[in-house]
């Protein structure tokens, strides 16, 4: 298993990704809607396609023509994909894809799901025995690409691993999510202001997320495998921490904006992740939210960033 094509390469796990196959020597394909320059990804040939449009994941699977897949191109466009009707289309073009790329013999199928195809009120989340009860169109549709894999690899003998995203971070996050969102109101002296943070969640830096796929690429797990850190977190915790760490707790204004009355309460149960896969995080949460700190800091303190380092404005009111 040599040639391996991204799907979603440009997006905030895909890229990371790159960077760990190149590593590693694979051959490695990216896919993208847009014309991205090669110098950007060292190590990947980059394809310009649009896999919504029927047609176009078969013919790049037929010019590609490779040993394995990572799936993660999907809707996520900030406060929208929720219940964006282009989940719906992603099914579509992920059916096209994994059906191409069965009839040209290819081995491998692994693709991003989400915490969100369980309850968000489910606890600690084990794959094959909390049930599945999505609230949302995002993780219905994934539940059902799930289900359908699933159901494909029993029939045609595919090799396939499904892994279930729990809450990420980290550099070229959306800067409207909540940990970006802190962190650069702290950056200019803002308020960060914030619900009460009594979720209770998941989170992992977006580059052991990327790890943790590139091992299961690699592995011979099958089936649903859960993306986490394993441990759970109070937002505010979580919030407090940033705060701490840039020196001003005092600009984390917790339960000023509305809350959910019922908050989630959701968390990986990370056994297969660890012991099948025999994958690590390489960073705690302390360490994660500092680098990306930095991270940030730099993009603030970089008087010529590069195009897709530049933060937009925000659009939307942060995930809290």
């Amino acid at each position: 298993m040599k040639r391996v094509l991204v799907t979603g390469a440009h997006g905030f796990i895909g890229r990371h990704c790159l960077r760990i196959l190149a590593e590693k020597g694979y051959e490695v394909h990216a896919v993208s809607r847009q014309c991205i320059a090669e110098a950007s990804s060292p190590g990947a040939q980059w394809h310009e396609c649009d896999l919504l449009k029927p047609g176009c994941p078969s013919q790049l699977i037929g010019e590609v023509c490779p040993d394995a897949v990572l799936h993660l191109a999907w809707c996520t466009e900030h406060g929208k994909f929720w219940q964006s009707e282009e989940n719906v289309e992603w099914v579509r073009a992920s059916l096209e894809l994994l059906s191409s790329f069965t009839k040209n013999g290819g081995k491998r199928f692994v693709a991003a799901g989400s915490c969100a195809e369980y309850d968000r009120h489910s606890g600690e989340c084990v794959e094959n025995s909390t049930p599945l009860l999505p609230a949302s169109l995002y993780g219905s549709c994934k539940r059902a690409m799930f289900q359908i894999l699933e159901a494909w690899s029993l029939q045609t003998r595919l090799e396939f691993a499904w892994g279930r995203v729990f809450h990420l971070y980290g550099p070229y996050e959306h800067p409207d999510r909540i940990v970006a969102y802190v962190i650069r109101s702290l950056l200019a002296g803002t308020p960060a202001v914030c619900s009460d943070g009594g979720q209770t969640l998941d989170f992992l830096h977006v580059e052991d997320v990327a790890s943790a796929f590139v091992r299961l690429l690699e592995s011979g797990v099958s089936g649903p495998v859960n993306i986490g850190s394993g441990k759970p977190s109070l937002l505010r915790d979580v919030l407090l921490e940033i705060g701490q760490q840039m020196s001003h707790s005092e600009l984390v204004h917790l339960g000023v904006r509305r809350g959910n009355s019922d908050p989630d309460r959701i968390w990986a149960n990370t056994i297969r992740l660890r012991k099948e896969a025999g994958w690590r995080p390489s960073r705690t949460l302390e360490a994660g939210l500092q680098q990306t700190i930095e991270w940030w800091s730099a993009q603030n303190s970089n008087a010529n960033p590069s195009p897709e380092c530049v933060p937009k404005q925000p659009r939307s009111t942060p995930n809290t």
